[in-house]
């Protein structure tokens, strides 16, 4: 078996599905080689924008001297995939002359050519003719590409001298890009604010209905912003269903119970001003607002573990608790369905209900609006900081049983202090309120990396495909 001159190889870049024409062709030179993703430090870079399916190092091409042709191809454990003549590539193969690479299903296409070969048989150069510059192996109708230049079909040179030819999807890029759209363009929270901008403009005149989209879509906001960053997708069913199991237990008995619980049998009795003094309200605040706030967040979390352990697949994976991102998306649900009934069913109208009616109306209004707006936005520093702080130690405890109590009672009580210090210092010193909701924010995104490090399932989270390095 004779392998080919490694100088003789190239890759070419062939239009895919965006239509391009007369694109570059890459030499590849021994002993050099080649690495192909959206890392600014591969050999061949693709544009971040472009190629969102693409990982940072993709896929590496490298001489090999067992290989007919001299070259192999090896995917570097890339996220979507590395696809040869359509066929999925595991590990490492060798290149033969005329193979489609595709870098995931839907991402760029290259082809390996070898000069003097055809449908996969190798011609071995005279030895009267050897190369000598890089520039003489490429025998194609366009431009060798330079290495590390980025992959942008809209500035490639050689694309601008195809012509003005024009196509369909050109015209209506909706025809080539629609099954893209909900996976790469938001289109899905696209057409929930279109909704609630619709409904909100509807309820104009209807300060009650007007002040409930306003808040529900500001906290959808706050939480999806927790969502992508976890990265793990959950039932929307259950999400909701977290949220408003929080509401039915705020209007049930069970918050009775807690009170009496936490505020008269426990020291927890919430102080009316600051004149307690910082220790006591923060002692206070601790027992009355975060021990007993926290644990009652924490139920449909240690629902959906109990209700996991009993269901079967697939609803058994689904619904229930069984890593670090499951406790904290279900925690942040639970938390905007409690963010939510506290804002509206109590904060709001009690602050309206302070306003003397000599004020009027409109001003009453203006000033329940004026604090929806920061209580909710705060939620993400807030409530839902602390829920889904203690919702990774709860999942933490499935992954580690055998540290369950010790696991639990870190997190419990972490997110207990972070709870309290935030409730004392606004009624002390509004700076320094700041400046914990800051680290409680930190402490939730940094819960939030964690997991996906430790997740069982992190090769198909689909935030860490685009953020770690390969």
């Amino acid at each position: 078996m004779i392998g080919a001159p490694s100088g003789a190889a190239s890759l070419r870049r062939i239009a895919s599905h965006y239509k391009e024409s007369a694109l570059a062709s890459y030499p590849l030179v021994t002993p050099v080689a080649v690495v192909i993703g959206r890392d600014p430090r591969c050999q061949i870079v693709l544009d971040s924008q472009l190629y969102g399916s693409v990982s940072r190092q993709h896929v590496r091409i490298s001489p090999i001297s067992t290989a007919p042709s001299g070259w192999q191809i090896c995917d570097l454990d890339s996220a979507n995939g590395t696809f040869i003549n359509g066929q999925r590539l595991q590990g490492c193969r060798h290149l033969q002359p005329g193979d489609l690479i595709s870098l995931s299903q839907t991402g760029p296409q290259f082809m390996f050519e070898l000069r003097g070969a055809v449908s996969g048989t190798v011609t071995k150069e005279p030895a009267s003719q050897p190369p000598t510059e890089p520039d003489l192996l490429i025998r194609t109708s366009s431009p060798p590409a330079k290495w590390g230049q980025n992959l942008d079909p809209a500035r490639d040179p050689a694309r601008d001298s195809a012509g003005d030819a024009l196509t369909l999807s050109q015209l209506f890029p909706i025809l080539s890009t629609g099954r893209d759209l909900t996976r790469k363009a938001y289109l899905i929270p696209g057409i929930v604010t279109v909704s609630f901008v619709v409904m909100m403009f509807v309820s104009i005149g209807q300060p009650e209905f007007f002040n409930m989209l306003l808040s529900a879509y500001i906290a959808g906001i706050a939480y999806y912003l927790v969502y992508q960053l976890c990265g793990k997708q959950k039932p929307w069913w259950l999400l909701l269903g977290a949220g408003l199991t929080t509401v039915l237990l705020l209007l049930s008995p069970v918050l009775t119970l807690f009170l009496w619980l936490f505020r008269q049998v426990l020291p927890g009795g919430i102080p009316a001003d600051s004149s307690a003094g910082f220790f006591s309200t923060l002692v206070q605040m601790f027992f009355g607002a975060g021990l007993m706030e926290e644990l009652l967040k924490a139920i449909p979390i240690l629902l959906a573990y109990w209700l996991g352990t009993k269901l079967r697949s697939p609803y058994r994976e689904q619904v229930g608790v069984w890593e670090p991102l499951d406790g904290i998306l279900l925690g942040t649900a639970s938390a905007v369905g409690f963010t939510l009934l506290e804002t509206l069913g109590q904060y709001v109208p009690g602050v309206m209900n302070d306003v003397t009616l000599q004020a009027g109306v409109d001003y009453r209004e203006l000033l329940g609006l004026q604090l929806l707006i920061p209580r909710i936005l705060g939620s993400i520093s807030g409530h839902m900081a602390y829920s889904g702080y203690l919702g990774y130690f709860i999942g933490l405890s499935v992954l580690k049983p055998a540290k369950r109590w010790q696991i639990l009672s870190v997190g419990y009580l972490t997110a207990a202090s972070l709870h309290a210090l935030w409730n004392t210092m606004g009624l002390i010193n509004l700076l320094v309120l700041a400046v914990v909701g800051v680290v409680s924010y930190a402490f939730l995104t940094a819960a939030i990396l964690k997991a996906r490090l430790l997740s069982p399932t992190r090769a198909e989270n689909f935030a860490t495909r685009f953020t770690r390095l390969r």
